[in-house]
């Protein structure tokens, strides 16, 4: 059996080895795509092809759409001449669920792709003839938050799109460019409608394809290479909008194990593509049970009624609510709390944590008890039941091969936002007293003993990428030779050492000194100092 057209013929075949299969016309619904589209996505990775994909498939297959989706790829073109052309845009869905079981899915949502590329006039012809059609309603986006950036990491303009604002609309090099070049044809075609929505895991991302598109707009305007009058065009929400939105669904890279499953199913040419830009793709993709996707509901030429397959869509206050809710309580402190234990007890999966009475009680604890009092309700998720299925089903999911090393990467960027906030909330409230949170210190207790890269047997460990690493290091260096010999230190010393670090707002959100909190985490991290296995016995001591 092969992912084809060809291959699929034999419905029998794929359906005896427990695959679903599509249930619509894909030659009517291919054909209806084509000439009328209405919604196109910017980024062919996995979450598109596990998540959005999926979600029309199953629209299709109950006959509440009748078109498609049309996928371009401007970051790796190899992805859709290796990957989506060969297989006729067809992929398989692995969903591993909680329980062990998996389901397989065939999805052939995908009508067209596309390469998003200036220089080759037929592909980029087609991409203005889809921006060109009176029926498109939206164009989506998975390119990563710093898709969006028109600068480096100095802050300084990227060349190509330097290079784009005095060149023009025609032919443009940066990626973003390129999406603003095809947003002025629709701009020229009639000033047509659209919705540009970003469904990047960042906080108020339609603000930052907001900002790229309109930046073009005035250069271009400015440098008489565009109407002036596509400026208004792009800040006039009747005509352009760019909603924001929440997304949450783990959908790691193709796993090998997952990879053995279709091959015993008899499939053929399941071997992954690594591309030239090191992008790792295969014909299928694996993904957990479990996603959210909520979308501020501005769409000016009407959209599809994506909510009957479980999007939803609201308004903008309440898209920041869940993301806040999300990010500053129910999953991403929780997940930051096991990355940061789990290096220095020696977990290689997160899922392996949930099995581990300290750490489950911990992150029970830091969600449940700390986090949950201040949270807002967003109304469209309930936030007991979020943390209820973040706890009992996505974390302990032994199929998702999610490592505490790679979630630590970047946490002194992650701490102020994750926890700072809910400190920030219980110093605000008349009811609440930052003294009572007990827990959240211990974080950054552990954090800051993380730092030492030395695990709870004292042995040494590599340290994940963090930008600041070379700024917070030094202050915990010179406890390692008690640690080594397992020396008791002084809180007082501690708190003089690490003044710098404790009183840094940027990374913890706030001052821990001035918010009373210093005192209880140097506590902490005194007691981790003291020799081997004191993570462990400071965990047992405080969660008894």
């Amino acid at each position: 059996m092969e992912l084809s057209k060809k291959g699929l013929a034999d419905k029998a075949a794929w359906e005896q080895v427990g695959y679903s299969l599509p249930k619509f016309d894909r030659d009517i619904i291919e054909k209806n795509t084509k000439e009328n589209p209405i919604w196109i996505h910017f980024g062919a990775g996995n979450i598109f092809r596990a998540f959005q994909c999926n979600v029309v498939q199953n629209l299709l297959n109950e006959g509440v759409l009748d078109k498609g989706l049309i996928v371009a790829e401007g970051y790796d073109y190899e992805i859709i001449e290796k990957m989506n052309r060969p297989h006729d845009e067809n992929t398989m869905l692995v969903t591993l669920k909680a329980d062990g079981s998996i389901e397989k899915t065939v999805v052939s949502s995908v009508m067209e792709s596309c390469i998003l590329d200036s220089e080759n006039d037929k592909e980029y012809g087609r991409l203005k003839e889809i921006f060109a059609k009176d029926s498109l309603q939206m164009a989506s986006f998975t390119i990563t938050e710093k898709g969006y950036s028109l600068v480096d990491g100095k802050g300084q303009i990227l060349g190509a799109v330097e290079a784009d604002f005095t060149a023009g609309p025609v032919k443009p090099a940066s990626y973003i460019g390129k999406v603003a070049s095809l947003l002025y044809h629709r701009f020229v075609s009639g000033e047509k409608p659209i919705a540009m929505v970003s469904m990047d895991n960042c906080s108020h991302n339609g603000d930052k394809l907001y900002a790229a598109m309109d930046a073009f707009a005035k250069k271009w305007a400015e440098n008489g290479l565009a109407d002036k009058a596509f400026v208004d065009y792009v800040n006039d929400k009747n005509k352009v909008s760019f909603p924001w939105s929440m997304i949450d669904k783990i959908t790691p890279r193709p796993d090998a194990s997952v990879e053995a499953i279709l091959n015993k199913d008899g499939i053929d040419g399941l071997e992954p593509v690594i591309t030239s830009k090191n992008t790792y793709v295969a014909p299928f993709v694996n993904a957990e049970e479990c996603e959210y996707l909520v979308i501020e509901d501005a769409f000016p030429n009407g959209r599809p009624a994506l909510e009957k397959g479980g999007l939803m869509f609201t308004d903008r206050e309440t898209v920041d609510k869940v993301e806040k809710m999300k990010v500053c309580t129910c999953l991403n402190p929780l997940h930051t709390t096991l990355a940061v234990f789990g290096c220095l007890l020696g977990y290689t999966k997160i899922s392996e944590e949930m099995k581990d009475a300290e750490l489950k009680k911990l992150v029970e604890i830091i969600g449940y008890t700390e986090g949950l009092p201040v949270v807002v309700n967003p109304g469209v998720l309930d936030p007991k039941q979020f943390i209820d299925t973040v706890l009992n089903v996505r974390i302990p999911n032994p199929f998702m091969p999610d490592t505490p090393q790679r979630i630590a990467t970047d946490t002194s960027q992650k701490l102020a936002i994750r926890f700072g906030e809910t400190i920030k909330a219980y110093a605000a409230a008349d009811d609440k007293d930052v003294a009572d949170l007990k827990f959240i210190p211990m974080v950054f207790a552990g954090w800051l003993r993380y730092l030492m890269a030395v695990d709870d047997e004292g042995n040494a460990f590599e340290l994940s990428p963090d930008p600041l690493l070379d700024t917070v290091c030094p202050y915990v260096e010179g406890f390692k030779a008690g640690l080594v010999a397992g020396k008791a230190v002084d809180v007082a010393e501690i708190k003089t050492v690490l003044q710098p670090v404790l009183t840094n707002e940027i990374i913890f959100g706030v001052n821990l000194e001035t918010v009373g909190m210093a005192d209880t985490v140097c506590t902490y991290f005194g007691e981790m100092l003291a020799g081997k296995g004191a993570v462990r016995a400071t965990l047992k001591k405080y969660l008894a």
